[in-house]
């Protein structure tokens, strides 16, 4: 590597930390906002997850999995009830097909447990890169990058890619942080591009790394018109639901799921 290409990792690598400090002090009750008690849950609600919101997800789960709760019940469900249930997450005759497929290959070559390696993951019905990285990390606790299109979308802002492969992406931003950093990183840059980072107009003037992003500019920078822009507890009228989420970080995922069934 030449000198000058050091120097340049080395600066990208100490910007591209200082963005997660910022991010870990905006957010620090990020988390994985798929509901789940256990791998098998992550798993399936991950590969829902596909083309629809986690809050669909979540509705959805909580019935499928009173009906299916083990690998077992899923893998001998009716093909057409688990459609039913299945669809308000969309394309749900596929993901049924996958989640059948997903259970039976658990149950006929894992005894229905869901396994801990990334490489055996990966074999799974419907399960690539980024479900298995989401599982390791929050099911196992063994680090991993998740890069949906909000993680990708970012790192291209932060200029830590330039990639639109998300193979190639995870690997281009493993080389700025320790691995002990990278599940926590990718909850709390999800967190940033769902909340103030969007994808057609970024709220760039309520932004806490504005200083820090390359790409500042590219959406509002006046800071009265941004803040209109912010989501979910960052919206105008949800500074209740923010401070509660600050002052019971450990209680962040109950605290989301209780202010989902608030009605409006």
């Amino acid at each position: 590597m030449a000198i000058a290409e050091a120097g340049s990792l080395l600066a990208l690598k100490r910007r591209a930390r200082k963005i997660n400090r910022v991010l870990a002090d905006k957010y620090p009750y990020a988390h994985a906002e798929l509901d789940f008690r256990n791998p098998f849950e992550l798993v399936v609600a991950t590969v829902l997850s596909a083309q629809t919101t986690d809050v669909a997800v979540n509705q959805v789960t909580k019935i499928l999995f009173a009906r299916y709760p083990d690998a077992r019940a899923m893998a001998e469900a009716d093909p057409v009830e688990l459609e039913t249930i299945l669809q308000p997450t969309g394309f749900f005759r596929a993901k049924a097909r996958n989640v059948l497929a997903l259970s039976t290959r658990l149950v006929d070559e894992y005894d229905g447990v869901v396994p801990g390696r990334l490489e055996d993951l990966v074999t799974l019905p419907g399960v690539g890169r980024k479900t298995a990285n989401v599982v390791l990390g929050n099911a196992f606790g063994i680090p991993g990058i998740t890069v949906d299109t909000h993680f990708g979308r970012l790192a291209r802002r932060f200029g830590w890619t330039a990639s639109d492969d998300p193979v190639k992406i995870e690997f281009d931003v493993a080389e700025l942080f320790e691995p002990r950093d990278w599940t926590m990183l990718s909850h709390r840059v999800v967190f940033h591009g769902r909340r103030i980072c969007h994808s057609r107009k970024p709220a760039c003037g309520a932004c806490p790394v504005a200083s820090l992003c390359p790409s500042y500019g590219e959406g509002e920078t006046d800071p009265v018109k941004a803040a209109k822009l912010l989501k979910y507890e960052l919206a105008p009228g949800n500074e209740a639901l923010l401070k509660q989420l600050l002052a019971e970080t450990h209680r962040a995922a109950e605290i989301r799921m209780e202010s989902q069934r608030r009605p409006g």
